[in-house]
């Protein structure tokens, strides 16, 4: 008995040693927590929060939340998100899957130890290529956004409005995109062309 239980604290020791432990557990489990414990939403468009709690292990040396850690933060926010909506669903249905292809991220006000906030992410729209969100985090002291993200998710072996066609049964038009968020597409874009003239790619060569 005490042989098995030394094993697999070694094999616990390996997996957080080895592995980005807690980020592995914690998308699979807010996703499951989305489609089992939580009502679908129908909205697309609609606005999701996920709760969270500035802990030890996201400080930085400044002793306020790591800028890295609104990125992981985010992304467990878009799985649940996304999974909630049926997106994610309607990806396995298609064969298809979605990767992050481009984020930005603006710090407005530090998060300090044991602050709660909350990411409420919505899904701004899309174009032939990918969705685009955007997760804010909200300090539930005083409801201040301390930060504001924007990503890009490409979806690979379909396309965003086949997805969006399989999940309302209908064809949708996209909404249109807030000016900020088209200015950053197009800086994505002019910097996708300046990479790939270095590279001595041609225009017909995308980014995947």
């Amino acid at each position: 008995m005490l042989g098995l239980l030394m094993a697999l604290l070694a094999l616990a020791l390996a997996y957080f040693a080895l592995l980005d432990g807690w980020y592995l557990v914690r998308v699979p489990c807010a996703v499951l927590r989305a489609r089992l414990l939580q009502p679908r939403v129908r909205d697309l468009l609609a606005e999701q929060r996920y709760a969270g709690r500035v802990l030890p292990s996201d400080l930085d040396l400044l002793l306020h939340m790591n800028n890295a850690r609104y990125l992981r933060e985010a992304d467990v926010a878009r799985a649940a998100h996304l999974a909630r909506c049926g997106v994610l669903g309607a990806l396995r249905a298609l064969g298809a899957r979605a990767v992050l292809a481009a984020s930005c991220a603006r710090y407005r006000r530090s998060l300090r130890l044991l602050e709660p906030f909350e990411v409420r992410t919505r899904l701004l729209g899309w174009d032939d290529r990918a969705f685009y969100l955007e997760a804010r985090f909200i300090s539930l002291r005083d409801g201040f956004v301390c930060a504001l993200l924007r990503s890009r998710q490409h979806v690979l072996g379909a396309s965003p409005e086949s997805v969006v066609q399989h999940l309302c049964k209908r064809r949708v038009e996209p909404p249109e995109l807030p000016e900020d968020l088209q200015h950053w597409i197009a800086y994505n874009q002019a910097s996708s062309q300046l990479l790939r003239a270095e590279s001595g790619l041609s225009d017909a060569v995308k980014d995947q």
